[in-house]
């Protein structure tokens, strides 16, 4: 609220010191905090780098696909100076795992330029290998590779790209620009047991995470470091005499880094919760959601029913029924529907699957029990649906506790219901009743009802 009050439209050092210099501030404070290679940051003796906040991860992959691309068609250019920069976009060429974001897609059409997308492992992490045979054969046909998007925490099953390996890769070829994308999982790193999974960012060219996602920052704010600024810069700069000011030369100018001219004043967000909530209180708070995702991944694991279809290394669990693609369709439809919890799906390697992920602030180990009892209770339901056969077997395939059975299902099975007299003559008239091939008990007392239900129910559990 307090960002938004202000007002600022900083675009310039000029039109809000305050606003670009915490910007830059409060970019180092956090690259520190996740550990990022000290040539990303603003500060650093030497460095060439810095970071700045866009308004989403998908901002942030599409000025470093121009960047790369600038940069590409100068080297180009070099070559054959006397060819349009236009004419060498048919033969640029982008790499991208099938499990990236679709905002690299997104990116590769406003750029124009192709986009091979890649087969990564069987647990969704694409591998050096298969990235160097794809450049080969592209630049033997004459294409020239020029940016690879990796991703640390898939949007589907939160798996990650291997940068060791495809680090190097991309050394041998010097128009490449190498992006990592961590916009969920890369909060995770402000933990230090959890950054062996950013293993090889020191062969990146940017990074962007999202604190917006996991960092108790309200949208919009993704924060983008890239390891050379003059790179990026020189691709959006723009320079209308009515934007210069007199210290253009010597201080950072944040409208040169994205795409849009104003900017809202996203650092002060940030700045608050770093100083609220401190390196220790996040840690925290990140270290609570991967219990609970665990926690939540044991349970699920002691229902047969269901198989953990990710690794479960940060918030995020995959899951599904051992049952087809529309019963696994329905079982969410139906929780969903319900209003008590709310997921949303993906295809990862083929399969649909049901994606359980932790969120809330102050989540408890109640709060997952809740929820796996949602997700059991739902699957009985659309399970036995779509089941034909006795309730012994239906019980064989079922969780061990009887508890997933509630009463309404069970009385599906008995061999006797039980209906008032009033009801069954209003039904004799028909053809059927509308569980016809259910054995009925009429009764004389009403209030009798209830009572041989219940009994009908105990005696079945």
């Amino acid at each position: 609220m307090l960002s938004d009050a202000i007002g600022c439209i900083g675009f310039s050092w000029a039109a809000s010191p305050a606003c670009t210099e915490l910007e830059t501030i409060v970019l180092d404070w956090y690259a520190k905090a996740i550990d990022l290679p000290p040539e990303f940051l603003a500060e650093h003796k030497s460095s060439k780098g810095g970071g700045v906040i866009q308004g989403s991860a998908s901002e942030c992959i599409l000025v470093t696909m121009l960047a790369a691309r600038t940069q590409a068609i100068r080297t180009l250019k070099e070559q054959d100076p006397n060819t349009e920069d236009s004419a060498f976009l048919p033969r640029l060429v982008a790499y991208c795992s099938t499990e990236a974001h679709s905002c690299a897609e997104k990116a590769a059409m406003i750029s124009l330029v192709k986009l091979r997308v890649l087969e990564p492992d069987e647990k969704g992490s694409l591998r050096g290998k298969r990235l160097e045979s794809a450049i080969r054969e592209d630049v033997a046909n004459g294409l020239v590779p020029f940016f690879v998007s990796t991703t640390l925490g898939t949007t589907g099953s939160c798996a990650f790209d291997n940068l060791v390996e495809i680090g190097p890769v991309c050394k041998l070829y010097p128009n490449i620009w190498l992006h990592v994308d961590g916009a969920y999982a890369g909060n995770a790193f402000i933990c230090p047991e959890m950054r062996p999974l950013m293993a090889g960012i020191e062969h990146a060219d940017s990074f962007n995470t999202n604190p917006n996602k996991w960092l108790l920052v309200n949208f919009d704010c993704s924060c983008l470091w890239v390891r050379d600024r003059v790179k990026l810069t020189s691709a959006l700069v723009v320079d209308p005499l009515y934007l210069q000011h007199a210290r253009s030369g010597e201080s950072i100018d944040y409208r040169h880094w994205g795409i849009p001219l104003s900017r809202r004043f996203r650092a002060l967000k940030l700045w608050f919760v770093m100083r609220s909530y401190g390196i220790t209180g996040l840690q925290k708070y990140i270290r609570n959601h991967i219990r609970l995702a665990r926690r939540f991944e044991t349970l699920m694991r002691r229902d047969k029913r269901f198989e953990i279809t990710n690794d479960v290394r940060v918030g995020l669990v995959c899951f599904r029924l051992k049952e087809s693609d529309e019963i696994n369709q329905e079982l969410l439809a139906n929780i969903n529907a319900s209003g008590r919890l709310h997921m949303i799906p993906a295809r990862v390697m083929g399969k649909y699957i049901l994606r359980f992920c932790v969120i809330k602030e102050n989540a408890t180990d109640d709060d997952i029990d809740y929820a796996v009892d949602v997700i059991e209770e739902h699957a009985t339901e659309v399970m036995l649906a779509h089941y034909e056969g006795t309730e012994d077997e239906f019980r064989a395939k079922g969780p061990k506790s009887p508890a997933a059975l509630d009463k309404k299902l069970v009385r599906k099975f008995s061999f006797t219901r039980s209906v008032t007299r009033d009801v069954y003559k209003r039904s004799i008239s028909k053809s059927s009743l509308h569980d016809g091939a259910t054995p009925i008990m009429v009764v004389d007392d009403n209030s009798q009802v209830d009572t041989i239900e219940e009994d009908v129910f105990c005696n079945s559990r």
